[in-house]
């Protein structure tokens, strides 16, 4: 399933008069972008949103050697929507424990961008479905390339893509010629995702939060980690991802800024305590425009 699109050198010049944030900075790998303004909205509301949350194209890294729970939290990379919003990870803290909100970023480049992207997604072969081969790597991440059509959901996936994987034992010539146009696409969208005036981001505003929380054990590392109230929904919610020892509920409305302002000087580590007494470990996931519930995350 073939088709064919502008060429390289045109798309990427419209892409660039107009601005497009492609955020793809690979969180395995490569670092966020300096300087950007991180964290998400500490006001989850929807105004001035527009109302059209049909997803376009997305690209998200999947697998890897990881915990359950960061496996189902993991944002993509970055999410475009038909109206012109691209939703993409920001910078990521260089500390550790990191910080509890995970760093989301927004810009508005218009539907016009968003064409020209489809456009250059289509030449990549995101629409193919040849096979792309399987490096000789272990635990590498998969690059997942999504894109939202009139004929519906097309998924394409490039083990280790991200790592560079283009070429190698086990390759063939057209595996490595595959490899190689989704590469310059993720290329592409490295190369647009830190615009010259960073003041063109802002942060994403957070009507949703995914509590996705699991019992929480104490680790005798040296790190202070004092306990915090737990302000939102009861936990620990609905068994995610078929793991008993893993669960999700969702934070709205008052719940969802009560989180959002307890977490605000919390961390990855920080011991959540509900008012029984349990203590739980919670990673925190902001629902994106085209998601409703935990269900997404897994979907």
């Amino acid at each position: 399933m073939t088709r064919s699109g502008p060429g390289r050198s045109a798309v990427l010049t419209a892409l660039g008069a107009l601005g497009l944030l492609v955020l793809a900075g690979c969180a395995d790998r490569d670092g966020g972008a300096a300087g950007a303004q991180s964290g998400a909205s500490a006001t989850p509301d929807r105004e001035g949103a527009a109302a059209d949350d049909r997803l376009v194209f997305q690209v998200a890294l999947t697998g890897g050697f990881t915990t359950p729970t960061e496996l189902a939290a993991r944002l993509p990379l970055v999410s475009v929507y038909a109206d012109g919003r691209v939703v993409a990870q920001g910078p990521v803290a260089a500390s550790y424990p990191g910080p509890a909100l995970p760093s989301v970023q927004l810009r508005d480049v218009g539907p016009d961008a968003v064409a020209d992207l489809v456009a250059e997604a289509e030449r990549a072969g995101v629409l193919d479905d040849t096979d792309l081969g399987s490096p000789p790597v272990a635990d590498a991440l998969t690059t997942r390339f999504v894109l939202v059509d009139a004929d519906g959901t097309h998924v394409r996936d490039a083990y280790a893509l991200s790592a560079g994987w283009t070429a190698g034992p086990g390759l063939s010539t057209e595996q490595v010629a595959a490899r190689a146009d989704l590469l310059e696409l993720l290329d592409a969208a490295r190369a647009v995702a830190s615009p010259a005036d960073q003041r063109e981001l802002r942060p994403y505003p957070v009507s949703a939060l995914a509590v996705v929380a699991t019992q929480h054990l104490d680790v005798d590392d040296g790190l202070a980690t004092p306990d915090v109230a737990w302000p939102g929904p009861p936990l620990p919610g609905t068994a995610l991802g078929g793991l008993p020892s893993m669960s999700c509920t969702l934070a709205t409305g008052d719940q969802a800024r009560a989180v959002l302002d307890a977490a605000a000087t919390a961390t990855t580590r920080t011991p959540w305590v509900t008012a029984d007494g349990s203590r739980w470990s919670v990673t925190l996931r902001p629902l994106l425009p085209h998601e409703d519930d935990c269900t997404d995350l897994t979907s």
